[in-house]
């Protein structure tokens, strides 16, 4: 079987356009692989937990007892160690079951919102 001569120069520039167009997809069109949409979702959700619990968080803060003096030593702990403050006391955990990696964000936005107040 013998092909015609102009297939082999279009089978070349079939291949070299779908090199290009995955390189330019890539670097400048905005296509990702699974993982990365995945990873991206899942950075995602997980600022939009912390921005919807850091208020509640704060609202926790003020409704406990002695809320006066919490504050009061919360502005003497240094800005690094607010958030910690804040998981210590327990009010960044939402009926105690807010995961772990997303407990000391929403107590260091929680601290974060208690700070400006």
């Amino acid at each position: 079987m013998q092909l015609p001569v102009e297939t082999k120069p279009a089978l070349w520039g079939m291949a070299g356009g779908a090199i290009a167009a995955a390189i330019i997809g890539f670097t400048w069109g905005g296509w990702v692989t699974g993982s990365r949409a995945e990873s991206d979702a899942i950075q995602r959700t997980n600022t939009a937990v912390v921005a919807a619990l850091a208020p509640v968080c704060a609202e926790r803060f003020a409704a406990a007892p002695g809320m006066e003096n919490n504050l009061v030593e919360l502005k003497k702990v240094d800005s690094w160690s607010r958030g910690e403050f804040v998981e210590k006391g327990g009010w960044a955990t939402a009926a105690g079951k807010t995961p772990p990696d997303q407990l000391s964000a929403i107590a260091k936005a929680c601290a974060v919102i208690l700070a400006g107040a």
